[in-house]
C-alpha cells in the first residue's frame, strides 16, 4: 500500500477506520478523510467487497485527519467497497 491508498486500519485499542493514507511509520499510521468503523461483520468483506446493508451500518462522520499510534493491520479498499463504504449515512446517536 501506498500514501493515496484508500485503506481499512484496524488498530490495538481505537478500534477500525477507514481513509486514505497519508503516512505510515511503524505502528503509526496517518489518515485523511477517515471515519471510524463502529459495526461490521467482517472487515476482509467490507475492504474487497463493501457492505450488502447500508443500513445496518454505524459509520460516524469523517474527521479531516487522525493519527493511529497503534496499527496491527492495514487492509487495501478495492474501488467498489469504497464506493460502497462512502454510501453509508453519516450515523450519530
Amino acid at each position: 500500500m501506498k500514501n493515496g491508498d484508500y485503506v481499512m486500519v484496524r488498530t490495538y485499542s481505537a478500534g477500525v477506520f477507514a481513509g486514505t493514507l497519508v503516512s505510515r511509520k511503524g505502528k503509526e499510521v496517518v489518515l485523511k478523510d477517515a471515519r471510524r468503523i463502529w459495526y461490521w461483520a467482517s472487515l476482509s468483506e467490507l475492504a474487497t467487497r463493501g457492505t450488502s446493508k447500508p443500513d445496518d451500518c454505524k459509520f460516524p462522520a469523517a474527521v479531516s485527519e487522525v493519527v493511529l499510534t497503534e496499527a496491527i493491520e492495514l487492509l487495501p479498499i478495492t474501488p467498489k467497497a469504497k464506493a460502497s463504504l462512502k454510501g453509508v449515512r453519516i450515523w450519530t446517536e
